[in-house]
């Protein structure tokens, strides 16, 4: 059988390489975590990810702890854009419009809502409202705020709805960031919630991803990913490849 064009875009994306890295993908009820120092490129990445479940035409809800919400918007038209780019994907992309009717964007300030009216306010969207979406991206939680109970009860509430959530972690300590393991020392507590967590870290002029927590096994890897600092896609690190 022959692909679509999107298809093939989505067979050939570097992000297939990371769901194999986490044994298929961070999979319904699970809390997945991208870590990194502020200005590293997490949201480019939550959004790439959001963007590749779009273009298989599957609902995502954003949640954003940002004060204003127009920079999100922003990365989902530069992202479309940058994959427009790619041979062919013009056309395959000029329902731009359609694909971003499959998105809600939903803020909330983290001193003002509670952990519960957050999850009350996405269960009214999913459940209620009837959008149907399987992948929650929650960016901008300040997590010295919030607590591992907190992502606790996010977890659960991604169990009984049948969810994936993933959650940006801006690390603020002082160098050493990371323990001997690689694990980030702001989520240490966290361990015992959170399913996957992936640390992006600058290797010269690139920032590259390693795998901290893979489900049930803290094993430290190079995921042979890198964000690409020109159009802030994930992108395959070939380099990587060939050492």
């Amino acid at each position: 059988m022959t692909l679509t064009v999107k298809e093939e875009l989505i067979k050939r994306s570097p992000l297939r390489i990371l769901e194999k890295s986490i044994s298929g993908g961070l999979g319904k009820g699970n809390i997945g975590v991208l870590a990194s120092r502020k200005g590293v490129g997490k949201t480019a990445c939550l959004v790439h990810i959001a963007a590749d479940k779009l273009l298989q035409d599957k609902p995502i809800i954003h949640v954003s702890y940002a004060s204003r919400v127009d920079h999100i918007i922003t990365w989902y038209e530069d992202i479309f854009k940058e994959i427009a780019k790619k041979p062919k994907m013009k056309s395959a992309l000029d329902t731009f419009d359609e694909l971003i009717r499959k998105r809600v964007i939903m803020n909330f300030k983290q001193d003002g809502a509670r952990t519960e009216q957050v999850l009350r306010s996405l269960e009214a969207m999913i459940v209620h409202a009837n959008f149907r979406a399987e992948t929650v991206i929650v960016d901008g939680l300040d997590f010295t705020q919030a607590g591992p109970e907190d992502l606790r009860k996010f977890k659960d509430f991604a169990g009984r709805l049948g969810l994936e959530v993933w959650f940006s972690a801006s690390l603020k300590k002082d160098d050493p960031l990371f323990d001997g393991q690689g694990i980030p020392f702001e989520l240490k507590d966290y361990l015992g919630v959170v399913d996957v967590i992936i640390s992006l870290q600058h290797h010269g002029d690139h920032v590259h991803f390693s795998l901290v927590k893979d489900h049930d096994r803290l094993t430290p890897k190079d995921l042979r990913l890198k964000l690409d600092p020109t159009t802030l896609l994930i992108a395959k690190d070939v380099r990587a490849r060939v050492r």
